[in-house]
């Protein structure tokens, strides 16, 4: 296994981590618990993001702008279906 296979899943791993994180703060009913749990979110989110800048400053994760011509189309299909 390679250094940039390892980051995907880590960054995968990371991601699903943070949905756990939201779903459990928004249904915590105890301030406590609410409070640990957006703690774990927000640090789970800056690992996330420091891992995300580390691929992309490795070149394993490609970011690319969207022409506005894509997204109108996207906005056309969107539109047809309703």
């Amino acid at each position: 296994m390679n250094d940039r296979l390892i980051m995907e899943n880590v960054l995968l791993l990371l991601k699903s981590n943070m949905e756990v994180y939201v779903h459990g703060t928004l249904e915590a009913s105890n301030k406590k618990i609410r409070d640990a749990l957006h703690f774990g979110l927000e640090e789970t989110q800056k690992l996330q993001y420091n891992l995300y800048q580390k691929m992309v400053e490795c070149e394993w994760y490609q970011v690319s702008n969207v022409s506005i011509k894509s997204i109108n189309d996207t906005l056309k299909k969107v539109k047809k279906k309703n």
